[in-house]
């Protein structure tokens, strides 16, 4: 990109027992973004944790 912008389109998206949901993160690469989303679901914790890209369904996510 000529302009020095860095596109981060893969959302990692954090949903408690609530059913709030809220973008933890914003990643290069699908690989990158799923690597937090299974470090951060492994803890053990009740969150629900996954992968979006932008545009896809559930965009805007704790705006």
């Amino acid at each position: 990109m000529s302009d020095g912008t860095v596109l981060l389109p893969w959302l990692v998206i954090r949903q408690d027992d609530n059913g709030n949901r809220y973008r933890v993160g914003r990643y290069a690469t699908r690989a990158e973004a799923q690597k937090i989303a299974d470090s951060l679901d492994d803890r053990g914790h009740k969150q629900l944790y996954w992968v979006e890209r932008i545009g896809q369904i559930g965009e805007g996510v704790g705006r």
